[in-house]
């Protein structure tokens, strides 16, 4: 079976919403366009978006799990993103200019005993992915029917919160590809590293909700590991429907 691009996904505000793509285009060395441009530093957070800083500086979903309810519009020609949570009313707005509106409506979202979003950062040199490169990360459904199986209920993908979506490969069949190059539409992109998780991947991403032990599952096989990360060598685009194979 041939190895194919399903579903193609950024995400604008690192850990507040996701919205769907048909086609991409990824330059060399970048990440997809827009994806974690802007983050949520919280309270305690130095994190200005002048370098890359760890997530741990900001507010995310593995300490709010309400927030993996929320789905993104951006619309590239305005600069402005719509929100949407099944909790709160939707909100449109300007990330660069109107940051103290999104804020307000955020805070609605976060318990009290939690640290509170205090800024919207946007990142001047790379983007806020998880790993310290500007990276890409590929996902399997393979490996997701696998969790799933092992969870004992179907889970939504999207809890994942990965950016390309791959259907035809084998089980974990994405681990052997460490070091690889990979051939997705018209780029090239090196598989890095694993993408390690944590209890973000509980939360149901329709309700907010933490309903599944994700890690416990992945730990029966030995590690807490979901996706890989890879850095793009060649730019191009990429397209659902794209053939994913290895160089």
């Amino acid at each position: 079976m041939t190895a194919t691009v399903t579903e193609i996904w950024r995400h604008p505000i690192k850990s507040h919403g996701r919205e769907k793509l048909e086609s991409v285009t990824i330059a060399a060395g970048g990440t997809i366009p827009f994806d974690r441009l802007w983050a949520v530093a919280h309270e305690r957070s130095q994190a200005d978006g002048s370098e890359w800083v760890s997530c741990g500086h900001f507010c995310r979903v593995a300490k709010l799990p309400s927030l993996m309810a929320i789905s993104a519009a951006f619309n590239e020609a305005t600069g402005r993103i719509t929100l949407r949570h099944p909790d709160v009313a939707d909100i449109t707005f300007e990330p660069d200019t109107d940051g103290a509106a999104f804020l307000d409506w955020v805070n609605a979202l976060a318990p009290d005993d939690t640290l509170r979003p205090a800024r919207l950062v946007k990142a001047q040199a790379q983007a806020f992915t998880d790993s310290d490169f500007p990276s890409v990360t590929l996902c399997n459904h393979a490996s997701h029917r696998a969790v799933e199986q092992r969870v004992g209920n179907p889970l939504s993908h999207l809890r994942w919160r990965g950016n390309i979506w791959i259907d035809g490969l084998a089980p974990w069949e994405e681990f052997d590809w460490d070091g690889r190059d990979i051939r997705i539409g018209e780029t090239i992109l090196r598989v890095r590293e694993r993408t390690d998780r944590c209890k973000s991947t509980h939360s149901n991403p329709d309700t907010g909700k933490r309903d599944a032990d994700v890690l416990s599952a992945l730990g029966s096989w030995g590690h807490q590991d979901f996706s890989v990360r890879a850095e793009v060598i060649q730019g191009g685009a990429i397209r659902t429907g794209d053939e994913v194979a290895r160089v």
